[in-house]
């Protein structure tokens, strides 16, 4: 069987500011049911979705300044918890976080699913950059872009980032993470950290001493001494780019297997002048009605 598991956060980012989006308020949610729907009309048995209860998490108290969901829009803000009321209804295993985040989420799933022999393949689908680092060299687990229609096996994290899932969260305390709101080293691109990690693996193993590099980056000194200046914040932006394994999730893959939608589904879609969803789940639900 397959997995898949959704980053609902983004999908609901993703559908507010779609230009097809034509209800600020409601539209969103609507998308990303429609789009769940879509999965399952594709084939998909078993659907995982974390989302992003509170945007704030324990790596707030790490570091100040980390993404506390000020800037949201309203409209998109207020529709964070009726998205989990509608996949609930509608059938779907979810994960509100916490204390943890979706991509935590995410990735503690992803370790459920793949610890099951029944599983062939893990498919992770989201574009956000730190949960490339779950991505297994055996293929059983893979990250999807649905937008762009791209996945990445392997292979891939190491042709697009220049260094292997495990280098990951080092990557990104040294180039930072905008979207998470925090920089990396000044100086440190994705070139010179793909380069220095490809060599030596990690932040900890890059010489201070430049001379002591045995790859050719530009910028060399400058770099090594942004490392010797920043390297405990190095280390603090790789922590926070580091997913959490001990996320609330489901405990078995069978529980997230998708069955229908359950009792009061048809309410809350006409309620939200969606009629058309609620038939589609009856449409698509197996003849075993979920309770």
């Amino acid at each position: 069987m397959l997995v898949h598991l959704i980053d609902g956060t983004y999908e609901l980012f993703r559908f507010h500011y779609a230009k097809s989006n034509r209800d600020p308020r409601r539209g969103a949610q609507l998308g990303v049911l429609n789009s769940m729907f879509d999965l399952v009309a594709d084939g998909a048995t078993h659907i995982g979705i974390a989302t992003d209860h509170v945007i704030e998490s324990f790596r707030n108290e790490m570091l100040a300044g980390y993404k506390d969901g000020s800037a949201v829009d309203p409209d998109l803000k207020a529709q964070f918890g009726e998205l989990e009321e509608l996949l609930e209804l509608a059938g779907f295993a979810l994960w509100p976080q916490i204390e943890h985040e979706a991509d935590d989420g995410l990735a503690s799933a992803a370790a459920v699913a793949a610890g099951d022999p029944r599983v062939e393949q893990v498919v992770i689908c989201t574009p956000d950059k730190d949960l490339a680092q779950c991505v297994t060299a055996d293929g059983r687990v893979v990250q999807y872009d649905r937008r762009q229609r791209v996945l990445y096996d392997h292979a891939g994290v190491v042709e697009k980032f220049g260094v292997p899932p495990a280098s990951i969260p080092d990557y990104l305390g040294l180039v930072g993470d905008s979207a998470d709101g925090f920089s990396g080293l000044p100086g440190w691109g994705a070139k010179s950290a793909s380069a220095l990690l490809a060599r030596y693996g990690h932040i900890t193993a890059i010489p201070f001493d430049p001379d002591q590099w045995d790859v050719q980056v530009r910028g060399a000194a400058k770099l090594a001494a942004a490392l010797r200046d920043g390297f405990e914040d190095a280390l603090l932006y790789r922590r926070i780019a580091t997913v959490e394994l001990g996320a609330p999730v489901s405990a078995t893959v069978d529980e997230m297997e998708w069955r229908g939608p359950r009792p009061g589904l048809e309410e809350r879609c006409a309620a939200l002048g969606a009629e058309r969803l609620a038939a589609r789940a009856r449409d698509l639900a197996p003849m075993r009605p979920r309770g």
